[in-house]
């Protein structure tokens, strides 16, 4: 192996990092990357199942398979060209702290600290480096001495472009506001400013009058947003309203409705897609499993529609929301039921889209802001022509403890598209389930 210079690092990959991101070990640019013996006896527990974890340990494990060869990963073996090399790791003899006599013997994270130390005590010229998505085994590693940090591929800098919410742009031209009431339409013609985006949604004011509007980057004109509603659900705020306005438009094929608890996020969009669905040949509402109190979902009672239904509960409260607003025989409802009956309505866990081409189709993900960008990514290419997909979420509400509101999926997919013709990201600040929600929200 070549002389290593003092500039480059040796990377120690814990195995949350590669099942968040199995090309993990290729974005260390020139420096080494080591992986621990123990995080292969760990991705081979999780190499069996369907969950995107499981796909990510396989990948890991072939690459891995491919990469060594008859030579084996006992020896540095090169990445490639303006790559560092790799290794397979094991806590040797070392001097000095040892992480299975101060943390307890038997845990695997206590070993993958031991090895990383093992590294830094024999190779004296290069910075060892833990990288992992653990927050609790990188304070461990800290407190031993042991720099630490967390995988940063992928982490959207500046989440504050995320959270943005709709300019309110103030107009002196007495004459715009009158236009675009009288012809729903107006040339940009540089009236937005910085604030200008495709699909972007705006407030304009002007002597106390106010107008709602999108920028339509196609026709580079300014159209007048008005209430629509859907499946008897009506705008309550401004927010709902462009909200509605994108779930409704066909020119706009990915949609991200992000906000609080109580906004109406998955309720607008379920009622959108139900006004479309003469549009699409199938609704999928689909959220992912986060179990609750270590009640995997493997261990639940019944069959996988018996196991993914105290999951999916959300989903199904708020359609039997839209149902109520209807009378027992009135024809939305009668269709609705129909809908169900027939397969054009489903809810299924996120697991079962893996694989399918979702053709002529509308694909509501709840609780978007716990996938991650890979798992981000492979439900957008599922989409077949003529699909339709709104992510839902809140990304200050991550329920996985390897992500925060920088490195989830709905931040990640914010930031890539804005911008995008087909993409429009809509942010609902404004409490509407109650009073009482909305005290929660504002106040704990």
């Amino acid at each position: 192996m070549p002389k290593k210079t003092p500039s480059k690092k040796i990377f120690v990959l814990d195995t949350s990092v590669l099942l968040f991101d199995s090309a993990a070990i290729n974005n260390f640019e020139d420096n080494d990357v080591a992986i621990p013996i123990t995080v292969l006896e760990e991705l081979d527990n999780f190499k069996i199942g369907n969950e995107t974890k499981n796909f990510e340990a396989r990948e890991v494990i072939r690459f891995l398979d491919k990469l060594s060869g008859e030579h084996g990963l006992t020896q540095w073996i090169s990445l490639g060209e303006n790559k560092g090399s790799i290794k397979i790791v094991m806590p040797e003899d070392f001097k000095g702290v040892n992480a299975e006599e101060v943390y307890g013997h038997g845990k695997n994270d206590h070993k993958i600290i031991n090895a990383a130390l093992s590294l830094k005590s024999n190779v004296k010229s290069l910075q060892v480096i833990l990288v992992t998505k653990d927050i609790n085994l990188r304070l461990k590693a800290k407190a031993l001495g042991l720099k630490a940090e967390d995988y940063e591929t992928g982490k959207v800098k500046n989440v504050k472009t995320v959270s943005e919410g709709f300019p309110l742009i103030q107009l002196e031209d007495t004459t715009i506001i009158p236009t675009l009431y009288k012809k729903n339409f107006i040339d940009e013609d540089g009236i937005l400013g910085d604030a200008k985006i495709p699909n972007g949604y705006y407030i304009l004011s002007e002597n106390q009058k106010t107008i709602l509007v999108r920028y339509n980057d196609l026709t580079e004109s300014i159209e007048h947003i008005e209430k629509q509603y859907a499946y008897n659900i009506k705008p309550r705020n401004a927010e709902q309203t462009f909200a509605l306005n994108a779930l409704l438009n066909q020119d706009i094929k990915l949609i991200a409705l992000q906000g609080v608890a109580g906004t109406g996020k998955t309720l607008l969009a379920l009622a959108a897609a139900l006004e479309q669905h003469k549009k699409y040949e199938q609704i999928i509402l689909t959220r992912p499993i986060i179990p609750l109190s270590n009640r995997d979902i493997g261990f639940l009672p019944g069959n996988a529609e018996d196991k993914i239904s105290p999951y999916m509960q959300p989903l199904w409260d708020n359609l039997k929301f839209i149902k109520s607003q209807f009378s027992e025989n009135e024809r939305k409802k009668v269709t609705l039921e129909e809908m169900e009956k027939n397969g054009q309505l489903s809810i299924i866990a996120l697991a079962f889209i893996r694989g399918r081409t979702l053709a002529n189709s509308i694909i509501i993900v709840d609780e978007a802001q716990n996938l991650t960008p890979i798992e981000i990514k492979t439900i957008i290419t599922r989409a077949g022509e003529g699909s339709k997909i709104i992510f839902t979420g809140d990304i200050n509400q991550i329920d996985t403890p390897y992500m925060d509101e920088q490195s989830n999926g709905l931040t990640y997919l914010i930031d890539r598209l804005k911008g995008h013709h087909l993409f429009s990201h809509i942010k609902l600040e404004k409490g509407e389930r109650s009073e009482l929600a909305n005290l929660a929200n504002d106040l704990l």
